[in-house]
């Protein structure tokens, strides 16, 4: 929550700050407006109004639904085909030239000059609520004229409202009389579809045939099992019949062999007994052997015919029961086949009854519509009813006020005012507080300068000294006075807000390495006029007066300017080092009111700036330098579209961008911090400059 107020009270003190940063815009913008709605309000004074009005019940309380239902297909689009009117729409209908022509005509016998415009501009449509009723305004100069206006417009309405219902009623008169035909050939033939259905499949209904069908299907397996135990049996009596134990056992349930067998036994009986009796050579020993050998091929004779016929009525009992089986598998086949297509004939038996159900109860529908409808032809039609006539004013409702109009205006021109310092805002690509400055490019803010007057430029009359006719293109804050040097310019001239945040700044630069001092800087910026030159000379100058040795080094040889800020001769400097054999003692100047502020200006402008930056003899300057003095800030040129920065930044302890609010472009300043995070440069951070507003500080109480 703490979080929340604190975000609240940034960005109100954001839009204060944009309001104030764009007063000439809003001031500007809002007195066009204002001046705007004056003339028009001196060029178009307002005449009295007078307004007339009627009530009427748009919807019959009871509507018959069952007439719509079927009505609504012939003509969608009638409102009067719903069972709840569109009250939107009724009232575009009711608004629209076919019908307000038809009032406007008989208006026009009294009131030549109206016409659709003119009437439709001053005539409201509105329901009241979520009631059944329409209100009806009109508003003219003359109160007569609204009334008449009113009247005839709602005797219109009714006019309208009667023919449209009575179209409506017969509309669905003729429809349905013009459908009832085909609908009832429809039921006649989706009937006739059944019945050939049923006939064709046997097919009463879903659940008979699957009965039906289920019953047969039990049946048949039923027979085909004992089919097939009839058949084992079958088989099996069959391959008995083919062994010995088989043959006997035919032979023994077969009565005449039986008999032939016990002839045979007794004949064999009583040969045993005459043995006994007598030779062999008697004649009734002889005559039994006869009868005994002719009794034994008869018996075998019978034995054979009697197998082969058992046999025979086996294998005909066998081929029967297997053609019995053959005929139940196609039987069961064919249930098998009835049963698959049930789902296929229940399908279609079921989207028949459908089909004409649908057209049974579209059919009963159109008859019970039918005869609703000729009920209503035949009784007295009521459509809509005016339930409160149209009077005549007699008080204006509307009159021009001056105080309204200025009010109005007023608001429309601060709105219109503040839209445009938002775009304009919108559009500004520059920083406008340091905080914002900080958010963005994600770095350190070691320092917020703030803008100080004496800091701006001044026109000189007249400069007998070289230096001081330098353009003066770094920043709007990077000046000097016309006839002071060096000596003269003691810190009481600044705004103590400007002092504190130089030495705020050098503080916050030397708290960064706690390890070890930061001894040497590079200054640089994203583009010319941010105050590079003049944040490097007053940090120089801050921290030369806290007893540090400082060399102050001009290595923007393109546009030099610290010359200018010191009052300092540019004959001798950084290039010439370079190019010649000067020693660094001729080039090095000590400031008189400062002993341990040195500087080397630049020079000679090169015709190579970046060949001379990028020298050995460049490097081993650089180190000497370093060896020598406490503290060494080198103010190089703006970073964009130049290598000199990284030239110089990559052989210093670290380096500071410098950007100017309300100046810098970010697109710019932002694309020259990507270019530093890929470069091998140490970035200390960012110093804001030029920041105007209040400055709180805390000051001592000074002796009076």
């Amino acid at each position: 929550m703490e979080n929340e107020d604190q975000g609240d009270e940034w960005n109100y003190k954001e839009f204060l700050g944009l309001l104030k940063r764009r007063v000439v815009v809003i001031l500007g913008v809002a007195t066009t407006v204002m001046t705007g709605v004056a003339i028009n309000f001196i060029l178009n004074p307002k005449q009295p109004q007078y307004e007339s009005s009627f009530q009427m019940l748009a919807e019959p309380v009871a509507y018959d639904t069952k007439i719509v239902d079927i009505v609504s297909e012939v003509n969608p689009l009638d409102p009067f085909n719903k069972p709840s009117l569109d009250y939107e729409t009724q009232i575009i209908v009711l608004k629209s030239p076919e019908i307000i022509e038809k009032s406007i005509k008989q208006l026009q016998a009294a009131y030549p000059y109206i016409n659709y415009n003119y009437l439709i501009y001053s005539l409201k449509i509105a329901r009241l609520g979520e009631t059944k009723i329409l209100e009806v305004r009109y508003r003219s100069q003359d109160p007569l004229e609204s009334k008449a206006v009113l009247e005839q417009i709602s005797q219109d309405y009714l006019e309208y409202s009667r023919e449209k219902r009575q179209n409506r009623v017969n509309q669905g008169f003729q429809y349905i009389n013009r459908e009832l035909p085909s609908l009832q050939n429809r039921v006649n033939q989706i009937q006739r579809e059944l019945q050939i259905f049923q006939q064709k499949y046997n097919f009463h209904s879903p659940e008979s045939l699957a009965s039906q069908i289920a019953g047969q299907t039990s049946s048949i397996t039923q027979q085909k099992q004992e089919l097939e135990i009839q058949l084992a049996q079958a088989r099996a009596n069959s391959a008995f019949l083919q062994t010995e134990d088989g043959r006997k056992a035919v032979l023994d349930s077969y009565p005449v062999y039986q008999e032939l067998n016990n002839e045979l036994r007794k004949l064999d009986i009583e040969i045993a007994t005459a043995s006994t009796l007598f030779q062999d050579e008697n004649p009734n020993i002889i005559t039994l052997k006869e009868k005994r050998e002719n009794l034994i091929p008869l018996m075998q004779k019978e034995s054979a015919r009697y197998i082969l016929t058992q046999r025979a009525e086996a294998n005909s009992l066998l081929q029967s029961l297997e053609v019995n089986q053959q005929e139940l598998e196609k039987v069961q086949q064919i249930f098998e086949q009835q049963r698959q297509q049930l789902p296929n004939l229940i399908r279609q038996y079921t989207e028949i009854q459908r089909r004409l159900q649908i057209a049974t109860e579209s059919l009963n529908r159109f008859l019970s519509t039918r005869e609703n409808l000729q009920i209503q032809i035949s009784q007295t039609e009521v459509g809509w009813q005016l339930i409160q006539l149209p009077n005549e004013p007699t008080i204006p409702v509307a009159s021009s006020s001056i105080i309204r109009e200025l009010i109005l205006g007023l608001a429309a021109s601060i709105l219109l005012a503040i839209g445009a310092a938002l775009l304009m805002e919108k559009l500004d690509y520059t920083y406008h507080n340091a905080w914002s400055l900080k958010e963005r490019v994600k770095m350190p803010l070691l320092g917020n300068i703030p803008f100080n007057e004496e800091l701006r430029p001044v026109k000189f009359q007249s400069i007998k000294r070289q230096n001081a006719i330098t353009e003066l293109s770094d920043s709007v804050t990077e000046s000097i006075t016309e006839a002071t040097t060096l000596a003269g310019q003691e810190y009481n001239n600044y705004s103590k807000s400007f002092v504190e945040a130089v030495r705020m700044l050098y503080t916050n630069i030397q708290l960064l390495n706690s390890d070890s001092q930061i001894r040497s800087i590079t200054i640089t910026s994203a583009m010319q006029g941010d105050g590079k030159s003049t944040i490097a000379f007053h940090l120089a100058q801050t921290a030369a007066s806290m007893g540090r040795r400082v060399l102050l080094v001009d290595a923007d040889m393109r546009r030099p300017n610290i010359h200018t800020l010191s009052n300092l001769n540019n004959l001798w400097g950084l290039s010439s080092l370079i190019t010649s054999n000067l020693p660094l003692q001729k080039v090095v100047k000590q400031l008189p009111s400062m002993n341990t502020l040195s500087i080397i200006t630049a020079g000679p402008i090169p015709p190579d700036c970046a060949k001379l930056l990028s020298s050995e003899k460049m490097k081993r300057l650089m180190a000497e330098l370093y060896n020598t003095f406490d503290l060494v800030i080198y103010d190089v040129p703006p970073m964009v579209g130049l290598a000199d920065v990284n030239l110089i930044g990559s052989q210093t302890d670290g380096l500071l961008m410098v950007a100017r609010i309300d100046k810098t472009d970010r697109s710019v300043f932002e694309r020259a911090v990507a270019e530093l995070k890929i470069a091998p440069i140490n970035v200390l951070g960012v110093v804001a400059n030029g920041q105007k507003g209040n400055f709180n500080t805390y000051e001592y109480d000074q002796p009076k």
